[in-house]
């Protein structure tokens, strides 16, 4: 028992550092190639920190442990909104971009929505993973589109990655960076299922509960870290949109290739497992942001702490159901 636990510990750092190192290398080769950054906040960024979620949610989906992959997602979507931005608005309130408000959220519950649908009948197929991982395709390029015809500010040095720290100078070191971080998620996300189940199990809980709580906000941890960081040196540019477009990453890109590598079957049933009512507070949560920055696109710390409640509520009712 006491090893797993030590092992759950290094598997949290280990994406943890990994996210990170992956995430500044990301955009320091981005920035160096020339890219806009907002190209960069919305592909590179948005990516690096899904990264633990995809690597989760693909060994899972290949180890057979559906619920996992599945819980990890719809529990990442909850964290990010209800936990990440609830706390990071405590800090600091956090302006919001108009585009943000009038399309990426949309997208967001749009991609949500669909989510539902597929999952209907308590299985996600090859075929619906493919719908899905076009999906992200479109996003990606859609917002590539939006950005070429967006007028870009004048830069007189490369950009300062996410966390206000200065980017890696030279290519090789941008390069190991990124190898070092994909092999960073890759081993602590092994390392954190195998570990995790194996305390969960110890105490007689399920996999979905595994997946929505511990692992979500163990791969949630790089959104939660930067943002908090961010937010305390008011470093302003770390915004809503880029934890939607982390949630958008998540269901697109995250299950749609769980479900190619192997068809996600919800055991039990979509109704009867409970799933539904996760989908449901995920989909009331992702939509919470919406109503509270469309007067003044911030939001404050009032709807930090209502966010935070939000989140505390729904790990009560989890850890009661199980």
């Amino acid at each position: 028992m006491t090893i797993n636990i030590v092992l759950f510990i290094i598997g949290l750092l280990m994406l943890y550092y990994g996210a990170e190192w992956l995430v500044r290398g990301s955009s320091s080769l981005a920035g160096s190639l020339g890219m806009q950054p907002i190209v960069i906040g919305l592909t590179v960024v948005a990516f690096g920190t899904s990264a633990p979620e995809l690597v989760v949610s693909l060994v899972s989906s290949i180890k057979g442990k559906s619920m996992i992959a599945v819980g990890n997602v719809i529990g990442s979507n909850i964290c990010n909104i209800a936990l990440v931005l609830g706390m990071t608005a405590l800090f600091q309130p956090i302006k919001c971009h108009p585009t943000v408000f009038k399309r990426d959220i949309p997208i967001m519950l749009g991609i949500t929505l669909y989510l539902l649908v597929v999952s209907g009948n308590s299985t996600i197929s090859r075929v619906e993973g493919a719908s899905l991982v076009t999906g992200i395709i479109v996003y990606i390029y859609y917002n590539y589109r939006s950005a070429t015809r967006t007028p870009s500010g004048k830069t007189g040095a490369m950009p300062r990655d996410k966390t206000g720290a200065q980017p890696v100078g030279n290519r090789f070191s941008q390069v190991a960076l990124i190898l070092s971080g994909i092999a960073g998620v890759v081993i602590g996300a092994e390392v954190l299922i195998d570990s995790a189940i194996k305390i969960m199990t110890v105490f007689g809980v399920n996999d979905k509960f595994i997946g929505l709580t511990i692992v979500a906000f163990g791969t949630s941890l790089p959104e939660l870290a930067t943002s908090v960081i961010a937010a305390l040196k008011k470093e302003m540019d770390i915004s809503l949109g880029n934890l939607v477009g982390s949630n958008v990453f998540n269901i697109l890109a995250v299950l749609g290739a769980a479900a190619l590598v192997n068809p996600i079957t919800i055991p039990g049933g979509f109704m009867a497992s409970g799933l539904f009512i996760d989908y449901m507070v995920m989909m009331a949560v992702s939509a919470m942001p919406l109503f509270m920055i469309r007067k003044s696109y911030t939001v404050s710390r009032v709807d930090g702490a209502m966010l935070l409640s939000t989140y505390g509520g729904y790990l009560a009712y989890l850890i009661l159901k199980s």
